[in-house]
């Protein structure tokens, strides 16, 4: 199976001239590179899903929230740091 995982943009870097943009996305804490060539109006705060290195979609944050969640209970977040910033808060 494939996924998906939803990060925030923390930064935004054009490479050779604008031709290529390359952001730095928070995965709860945890920084990657990934590539917005599927998303040339992505923008610094936006939520991505970002599938093998690639920023395939923008989502909300509320959208981004529940993914996490959903990783959280089946047991794939735990390599992830701060990752209670992205769950929902619970009472």
């Amino acid at each position: 199976m494939c996924l998906a995982v939803p990060g925030q943009i923390k930064s935004i870097e054009e490479l050779h001239g604008g031709l290529l943009r390359k952001a730095q996305v928070s995965f709860g804490g945890i920084m990657k590179s990934a590539s917005l060539e599927m998303l040339p109006t992505a923008e610094i705060g936006d939520y991505v899903l970002v599938h093998v290195g690639v920023a395939i979609s923008k989502v909300d944050e509320e959208e981004a929230k529940k993914t996490f969640e959903y990783l959280r209970e089946i047991g794939e977040v735990g390599e992830l740091e701060d990752i209670d910033e992205y769950l929902p808060k619970t009472e």
